[in-house]
């Protein structure tokens, strides 16, 4: 369960820098691979990448800290990230329900092979394995996952 402390909020620039350490720390955590971009590129990166394609979200500790955040489209989720400390505590699926909530009724992300925790938090949320791949830039083995909302049958 999700604390009533945690607020999600749209990004602005404002949580940029924090946002982006917050990213790092788990995204390093996750795949056990050692980012060497400065700071300030990635900082870029979601400026110019993320935030101009995709609605992206904050959450917000009680204290206004960043402890999450995810980009989205109607059909993706391009980005998914908990602060290390801020895990398996709701966060997290707080985040993926909004995503359904907001898609088109079909969700496709991808995560990497490594990531273990990811792969199970996307499959209890009803994401299936629609293929596997390699991911040039990291030089890593990836998995593209597929959430499809359920429509009645007559």
């Amino acid at each position: 369960m999700v604390p009533d402390e945690i607020v999600i909020v749209d990004y602005s620039r404002r949580y940029g820098l924090e946002l982006v350490k917050m990213w790092r720390e788990s995204f390093e955590q996750a795949v056990r691979v050692i980012d060497p971009h400065p700071l300030t590129q990635q900082l870029r990166y979601l400026e110019i990448q993320v935030a101009a394609v995709n609605h992206v979200r904050v959450a917000l500790d009680k204290s206004s800290k960043v402890i999450a955040f995810m980009a989205t489209t109607p059909d993706t989720i391009s980005q998914l990230y908990v602060h290390v400390n801020h895990q398996n505590r709701g966060v997290g699926s707080m985040l993926v329900n909004i995503a359904k909530k907001h898609s088109c009724g079909r969700l496709h992300l991808f995560t990497f092979a490594a990531n273990e925790n990811a792969q199970r938090f996307y499959e209890r949320h009803g994401f299936n394995i629609v293929a596997r791949g390699f991911e040039e830039a990291w030089q890593l083995d990836d998995i593209e996952y597929e959430w499809s909302e359920e429509k009645p049958t007559i």
